[in-house]
């Protein structure tokens, strides 16, 4: 399908070639099917965790939730067939909560959804020494520890769906025993400031849900979850998907935008 539908002016990414990369292009080509690859993963472990039904095709893997989790649709490929596209209708048409769908390769139209959509830059980072954090940065490895970064991270994507709060509804405890999930923490004077998730799947690295609460933001808690969460991805490639104000943080750490993903909402 065309992608035919409108964007909004602030959402436009400048895409980078190959040839802007030549020490590494693999990686830069291969960034959007490994986005599509590693977000279905992560959603995978969400869902699993979670209780919830997924379900996997050939061109996208669907989770479903509940009234507030909703029902979120990864696809992974450009070319929706008719009964794929009609599945895809259906599910987001029967969903009891809000509807989330990410199109990486921005080749299919769910303006029929009725949903809004815009577009964020796909980024990419080669393998490649890290820095260390200005602040401490941990792996979540206790339920209180994984509770306070599902609050960091509801507050500071404004999360609503997920309020009031219910200590693991967003992270259930078993989110870090899932292959490849890891979740980290940023300290600084004893209060926690930043999390952030990350996956490794299939040779590439991500980062999910990077962020610092209201009252700790312009601290540099940002940039130490990503050094944090980073250095144990050192010598893969990393992949994520930034928002207008991350990326000026992602491009300062070596990352470099090459295409842009389509996200559709329908909140």
């Amino acid at each position: 399908m065309a992608n035919t539908w409108q964007t909004t002016p602030d959402a436009r990414v400048e895409v980078r070639s190959r040839q802007d990369h030549p020490d590494n292009p693999t990686a830069f080509d291969d960034a959007v099917i490994r986005q599509a690859r590693n977000s279905a993963a992560f959603w995978a472990a969400i869902g699993n965790s979670r209780g919830h039904e997924v379900v996997r095709r050939r061109s996208f893997l669907a989770v479903l939730g509940g009234k507030r989790a909703g029902t979120r649709i990864l696809l992974q490929e450009p070319d929706l067939d008719a009964h794929e596209l009609a599945e895809v209708t259906e599910l987001a048409g029967r969903s009891t909560g809000p509807v989330d769908a990410e199109d990486p390769f921005s080749s299919t139209d769910l303006s029929h959804l009725g949903m809004r959509n815009w577009q964020m830059p796909i980024m990419v980072r080669p393998p490649g020494p890290v820095p260390a954090p200005a602040m401490e940065v941990f792996r979540v490895q206790r339920t209180h520890e994984l509770q306070t970064a599902e609050q960091i991270v509801i507050e500071g994507f404004e999360l609503t769906r997920f309020t009031p709060y219910r200590p693991g509804e967003m992270f259930p405890t078993t989110l870090t025993e899932q292959p490849g999930v890891d979740v980290f923490l940023a300290v600084l004077d004893g209060d926690a400031v930043g999390a952030g998730v990350t996956v490794v799947h299939d040779g590439f690295g991500s980062h999910y849900w990077v962020g610092t609460p209201s009252a700790h933001r312009s601290r540099g808690a940002g940039r130490a979850v990503m050094l944090g969460s980073l250095a144990p991805m050192a010598n893969l490639p990393v992949t994520l998907t930034a928002s207008r104000l991350g990326r000026p943080l992602y491009e300062s750490l070596g990352f470099t935008a090459v295409t842009p993903s389509t996200w559709w909402s329908s909140q």
